[in-house]
């Protein structure tokens, strides 16, 4: 499939460790270069929020590796999220979009924070347009880019197009990988043993962007008096109850605080959370749960579970990993090493399209 359009020439290029066979480019959308520049000009422009104020750039901060490093979002009024914002880097070789999948692709995932109230507060999708449309410099991009006048799908594709070439690879652990074997330190080797060892992160984490791209429950949240459902409001199963999609590990260093509702600050109060087992609920996840069972026993609670048909009972068997502090230290070494390049490129345009 030809990802680029012959208008220019244009290229994505990928650093060491990304797989170009991987990337996720729909036929409708080839990204071209004027399209990625529009895209760049309108993520960072407030003019798409309601007041003037917030753009997709306020949450998701080239500065801060495209997230705010707050817990949750502040969108304008200065009303708070319920959810952290997750890095943009790396979505060219996602679908499920959002940390509940609710969108399956990056057009549609660039458009909704414009019409969420608590976001960009834009009262509809035609308003957007209408806004856009107004503006006369955007007006003739849009017209130069696409040939035709300002739609809300051609907006979703520019923002899009823009967030495809922000990647990130060749980082230290991917040129220890490629044979340089002092690229990383004793501590971060150590850290990686234990992350596909005892530590068990890569059951989840898992891949060249560190993610299974799956929802699990791993109990966050459930020890407050709001339990966010996360995945089951999407689809509706029961299993998905309280589960969130896993986010990759590349640039993890940088995009704190984490889980989805930035409930841990540091990386060493994620590895403790996962040290301690999770936070106890009827749905942890399987891979939580597994090293008090065999994967066999796991399986079969697990169908019990759904076969049966009284309340379920809050699990009380976290399986802790039993760290040491050594241990501990050895995996934040090892994540530190998965930041890397691709994505430093971009940067605010100098100036907005002119009225």
């Amino acid at each position: 499939m030809d990802l680029w359009a012959e208008e220019t020439s244009f290229q994505l290029s990928l650093p060491v460790g990304l797989d170009a066979s991987e990337l996720i480019v729909p036929a409708e959308n080839p990204i071209t270069a004027s399209k990625v520049e529009l895209g760049r000009t309108l993520f960072f422009d407030p003019r798409l929020s309601y007041d003037g104020t917030v753009s997709c750039a306020t949450c998701h901060s080239p500065q801060l590796a495209f997230t705010d490093n707050r817990p949750v979002s502040i969108g304008i009024y200065s009303q708070l999220g319920t959810r952290n914002a997750p890095t943009i880097i790396n979505r060219v070789f996602s679908s499920d979009q959002f940390w509940d999948g609710r969108d399956d692709s990056l057009e549609d995932q660039a458009i909704g924070p414009l019409v969420n109230p608590k976001e960009m507060g834009m009262p509809s999708f035609e308003s957007v347009t209408s806004k856009v449309q107004g503006i006369t410099g955007y007006r003739e991009w849009f017209k130069e880019v696409f040939k035709r006048d300002v739609n809300i799908k051609d907006i979703g594709k520019a923002i899009a197009s823009f967030e495809r070439t922000l990647v990130s690879g060749n980082s230290p652990f991917d040129q220890f990988k490629a044979g340089d074997t002092n690229a990383i330190s004793e501590s971060a080797r150590r850290g990686f043993d234990l992350f596909e060892g005892k530590a068990r992160c890569n059951q989840c984490h898992s891949g060249s962007l560190f993610t299974d791209e799956k929802y699990h429950n791993l109990g966050v949240d459930w020890d407050t008096d709001t339990v966010d459902l996360g995945r089951y409001k999407v689809t509706g199963r029961a299993d998905e109850i309280g589960a969130f999609k896993t986010p990759t590990l590349r640039e993890i260093a940088l995009t704190g605080p984490y889980m989805h509702d930035g409930s841990q600050a540091t990386l060493e109060d994620t590895i403790e959370f996962y040290d301690n087992g999770g936070i106890a609920n009827p749905f942890l996840d399987i891979e939580m749960r597994r090293p008090a069972r065999t994967l066999e026993e796991t399986l079969a609670f697990f169908e019990d579970s759904r076969n049966r048909t009284e309340e379920p009972q809050t699990g009380t068997d976290l399986a802790k990993l039993e760290l040491s502090e050594q241990e501990r230290a050895d995996l934040v070494s090892f994540l530190e090493t998965l930041s890397g390049e691709g994505w430093q490129h971009a940067r605010p345009p100098t100036s907005f399209p002119e009225q």
